[in-house]
């Protein structure tokens, strides 16, 4: 579902190397955490897998495509397929939780009927449902962030990828943002988790790829 063959990624002049010859697998239906610290390079393997930046060299798959061949006008399209869930939210603050998950569905173009009640569906699974007349900046950082996991799920991808969803949140709200995260694995979606905390890993015992001074290793 996921593979990274020899990927290598640099920014900045003079070049400074983030991630250098990393290869690895994901298969469909896997959690994986992505660990290690803040800078190693796990931020990057996401925004990769999404399209929002482009490898130097190597080969990027998912879902079968070639990421580093599709063209800017493929991604939005590409991207209908996997769900992003940010770690600083990019919530609209002027629009209700109803209006910030429902218009993920409008942009992909499903009917009004279905938006409505999809968008009702995904916000009771994540228990916000009495809460969809809100505007962001009333709610908490961690229903905030479940408004997130709504919107990057609402389309039903097959992947959900998420860049330290609980970087912002206490030690409770992160509990239960993992927690969340394992249960919409269960239902089949495959999760991708970038984190620099061990604790979550302890605790649901996921597969760990280590991410390090740019190189990844599994486990660790």
């Amino acid at each position: 579902m996921i593979q990274f063959f020899h990927v290598c990624k640099s920014y900045g002049v003079p070049q400074r190397s983030v991630l250098e010859d990393v290869s690895f697998e994901i298969g469909k239906g896997e959690m994986v955490v992505l660990h290690g610290p803040t800078g190693s390079g796990k931020s990057t393997i996401l925004r990769l897998l999404f399209g929002l930046e482009r490898a130097d060299s190597g080969q990027i798959l998912v879902l079968g495509r070639n990421v580093l061949k599709l063209r800017v006008s493929d991604l939005p399209y590409f991207r209908r397929d996997i769900g992003f869930v940010f770690q600083d939210f990019k919530l609209f603050p002027k629009r209700t939780v109803y209006e910030n998950v429902a218009l993920a569905i409008k942009i992909a173009g499903a009917q009004a009927t279905e938006a409505q009640r999809r968008t009702r569906e995904v916000l009771q699974a994540v228990g916000l449902e009495r809460k969809q007349s809100l505007f962001p900046p009333v709610l908490s950082a961690g229903e905030q962030q479940r408004v997130c996991i709504a919107r990057g799920i609402v389309n039903h991808p097959p992947i959900l990828l998420a860049d330290e969803p609980t970087g912002n949140l206490d030690p409770d709200q992160s509990r239960e943002i993992f927690s969340l995260l394992k249960d919409i694995n269960a239902m089949g979606t495959t999760v991708v988790v970038s984190t620099h905390y061990r604790e979550p890993i302890d605790r649901m015992n996921p597969r760990v790829i280590t991410v390090r001074n740019g190189r990844a290793m599994e486990g660790g």
